[in-house]
């Protein structure tokens, strides 16, 4: 089983080589998706070995998934593994992925909530609304909606339609797993926070931006 990881990253240049480094020994191949970067977020990857994909402007990371999904599936990826470039996720956890594909999951999504090991209360908090978004909009109920640490069989990439460009596409990949009936499971992981990564989480507004899309997204569904 050929296991890809996809990195979506946008200005990493300070954590990306660290995380590129833990990542490569638990998988075949890693794949970053540069979405528009103006830092050297792109010659990092490329001189840990890392295949690139380039938006030429930010996209948002919806749109670097969708990349990220397309060029995994030309490199001929039997399962793709979704981490986020800030270090956030402990790449040691991968194997609880493959494991759980083997035993028959299409989807699987690492769960802080299962945990909640060094997850601050008010991250719990909005990770709870985000998790009361997806099942009142889609019906799809999971612990950690917004989880960026995932897992995709290859059958389940040719399922999944992404429609959304930025932060509501976490929300939205659930809601597709339901849509097309497909098997997610969900395994605990636990979360690496340091003051950079907690710098990125989403603001109010960008929350409420967020919520219209989904909201719209179900319209359209």
């Amino acid at each position: 089983m050929k296991v890809i990881a996809l990195i979506p990253a946008y200005n990493e240049e300070t954590t990306l080589a660290a995380v590129l480094k833990k990542t490569a020994p638990f998988v075949d191949h890693v794949l970053v998706v540069n979405d528009g970067s103006s830092d050297r977020t792109a010659e990092i990857a490329n001189a840990h070995g890392a295949t690139v994909v380039t938006h030429v402007i930010n996209r948002g990371l919806g749109a670097a998934i969708g990349t990220g999904f397309a060029a995994a599936q030309k490199l001929g990826a039997d399962m793709v593994i979704t981490l986020d470039a800030d270090g956030q996720h402990d790449a040691e956890e991968i194997p609880k992925f493959v494991e759980a594909v083997e035993q028959g999951a299409d989807v699987v999504i690492g769960s802080r909530m299962l945990t909640r090991s060094g997850m601050p209360w008010y991250r719990q908090v909005a990770n709870a609304l985000g998790n009361l978004v997806t099942f009142v909009l889609f019906g799809a109920w999971v612990t950690d909606s917004q989880s960026g640490f995932r897992a995709f069989t290859d059958y389940a990439l040719r399922q999944i339609e992404i429609k959304t460009n930025r932060m509501e596409v976490s929300s939205e990949l659930i809601a597709e797993s339901r849509r097309n009936k497909l098997n997610l499971v969900e395994v605990p992981i636990r979360a690496i926070y340091t003051d950079y990564s907690l710098s990125k989480g989403q603001s109010f507004l960008v929350g409420i931006k967020t919520l219209v899309k989904l909201v719209l997204r179900r319209i359209t569904q």
